[in-house]
């Protein structure tokens, strides 16, 4: 991780990706104007043992869908190069010992792929579902026990005292500085990995006693053909979240029979062959579509109808799994406040009303909405067409 090649392209991996500055109020703009003179103080505070962490900027972020927030930490720009690189040399050392079920980032594997899983585990007959939440997962694992798993791995003293001095790094909240017993910050560039490496254990003790878990980052749900079995997983979890210093949320963690109840999962709701939008998913689209439709709007159907498609193009990527009478319901809600949009404006004008009043769906259409039924019959089609 010392060549000055690796820190470059560290360098252009995050001022690619923009983001806040740290506590040093050095944006990527700034760092990226004076790249060159930054890399090389890098470097050679790298080769000598002489470069420190500066504090994890803590901003405080609203959860979708709720009133509560969650903290973020923002290392320095330099900080994140840094660790950029280090993740550059030790991920693909880590990667190789990590289970296949499980699917946070990881390089080739996405959401989708997981749900995917999912998917063929309910299809085979494993309908009862542990639903299983850590509780406060990045901020609780024990450092010492985690440092222990990395030095298995590497045996490089300075990359294991890198790591160290990350996971020792102090928090800047507002006034207050202070440095955690416990966790990974999230939203460094090394925690997705570290907090990955923590749980590799579990996937495989799972795997091993013949459970079907799927993870993706502290996520994870277990699929299992009974009731009992169901139950057995959840034991095994228990030891393991005991052993491993953490804990599981008495509250959300439970056994679902999803033929008779639903269980989340990256977004999506499974209760029997129904698929949907979780609640916090499907309140979160709804309260943006209410944002861009107004019932007084200045500006133009067209113009609304475009803002809608930008934010429907991107959520049918995401939700394009859901059952398909779904779509229909949000291009029903969509085109209701449009037409409530459209009769607020013709009311005005009474002769107008009289041509339009009905407002088809297809007219809708004919200004450039994309309907997401339509959306979702051309992707079914899509896959039959491969198979």
């Amino acid at each position: 991780m010392y060549r000055e090649l690796n820190l470059f392209e560290s360098a252009r991996k995050v001022v690619g990706k923009k983001g806040a500055a740290g506590v040093d109020r050095q944006s990527t703009e700034d760092f990226s104007e004076q790249e060159i003179a930054e890399i090389k103080q890098l470097y050679e505070q790298l080769r000598t043992d002489t470069y420190r962490p500066q504090a994890v900027r803590r901003v405080r972020i609203p959860k979708p869908g709720s009133k509560q927030t969650r903290p973020l930490g923002i290392p320095t720009v330099r900080d994140r190069v840094v660790q950029t690189a280090l993740v550059n040399v030790i991920e693909p050392i880590f990667d190789n010992e990590f289970h296949e079920r499980s699917f946070g980032f990881r390089h080739g594997r996405s959401c989708h792929d997981a749900l995917r899983v999912v998917e063929g585990l309910l299809e085979t007959g494993h309908v009862f579902v542990v639903d299983a939440d850590l509780q406060g997962y990045f901020d609780t694992i024990p450092k010492d026990r985690l440092l222990a798993l990395v030095s298995e791995q590497i045996s490089d003293r300075r990359v294991l005292d890198l790591v160290k001095q990350f996971l020792d790094q102090s928090i800047l909240e507002e006034l207050r500085e202070w440095t955690p017993e416990s966790g990974v910050p999230q939203g460094a560039v090394l925690s997705p990995l570290l907090s990955n490496l923590y749980l590799n254990e579990l996937d495989h003790r799972m795997a091993d006693l013949g459970y079907e878990m799927v993870r993706y980052a502290d996520d994870f749900v277990i699929l299992c053909r009974s009731q009992e079995q169901a139950e057995l997983a959840l034991e095994e979890v228990k030891r393991f979240v005991c052993e491993a210093g953490l804990t599981l949320h008495p509250e959300k963690t439970h056994i679902v029979d999803s033929r008779v109840k639903s269980f989340d999962f990256l977004g999506y709701s499974f209760r029997g062959k129904l698929r949907f939008p979780r609640a916090k998913s499907h309140q979160k689209m709804v309260d943006t579509i209410r944002r861009l439709t107004p019932r007084k709007s200045g500006q133009s159907l067209e113009a609304t109808i475009a803002q809608i498609n930008r934010v429907t193009v991107g959520w049918f990527s995401y939700f394009r799994h859901c059952t398909w009478n779904i779509f229909d319901k949000y291009d029903g809600m969509i085109r209701k406040r449009l037409r409530r949009q459209l009769l607020k404006r013709h009311r005005r004008n009474p002769k107008r009303l009289c041509r339009t009043h009905r407002w088809p769906n297809a007219y809708f259409s004919e200004r450039g909405y994309r309907s997401l039924r339509l959306a979702h019959s051309a992707y079914v089609q899509s896959l039959d067409g491969t198979h």
